[in-house]
């Protein structure tokens, strides 16, 4: 498994870079065949945003046999936040095995071969019984920047609005870096 070790706004030492990789390379004991983890990146950030208490980010994106496993933790130290992400990391390949093996032994039971599902596949009604707050509201047309200043005060990460030039509705929001990103529809 190649495993690239990256940082954003913070050197990487040989002693993190070591300590990233030996928590990444846990994940291996899951697989018996050495080419099914086809890689990992691991992306250790330091967030310059004083307001920020956990400034110390470790993501890893984990390329399995065409999946794509995502973990990403934050806390003060950077050791414990890769701590924090391998756990993550480890209970996502434990579920996603888990999910591989009960498929497997469905097929031999069954001697019919089975159709390929998408990982992470849930119920309509499951997802239905997380959404546990529903809002309506009025969205006058407003441009991109009016957008970014109601946002700011209601203090929330995001805001979706009509946009006053195309009459589509386009949503503003807070990138981790402090800027803004507009998501619109394509034309």
């Amino acid at each position: 498994m190649d495993i690239l070790v990256k940082g954003r706004n913070i050197s990487v030492t040989e002693a993190l870079e070591r300590y990233a990789l030996e928590k990444v390379e846990r994940v291996r004991r899951f697989f018996d065949d050495e080419k099914s983890v086809s890689r990992a990146e691991v992306e250790l950030t330091h967030e310059r945003n004083p307001s920020i208490s956990e400034c110390d980010v470790a993501e890893t994106t984990l390329f399995i046999n065409g999946t794509v496993l995502k973990a990403r933790e934050a806390s003060p130290d950077m050791y414990a936040s890769i701590d924090l992400m391998s756990d993550k990391l480890e209970r996502q390949v434990r579920r996603y095995r888990g999910r591989q093996i009960d498929r497997w032994h469905g097929q031999m039971k069954n001697n019919a071969p089975e159709a390929p599902q998408p990982f992470m596949v849930e119920e309509e009604g499951e997802i239905e019984d997380r959404i546990v707050r529903t809002k309506q509201f009025q969205m006058k047309p407003m441009s991109a920047g009016e957008a970014a200043l109601q946002m700011e005060l209601l203090d929330h990460d995001f805001y979706v609005f009509t946009s006053a030039d195309t009459g589509s509705i386009n949503v503003v929001y807070r990138r981790r870096d402090g800027n803004y990103g507009l998501i619109e529809p394509a034309r």
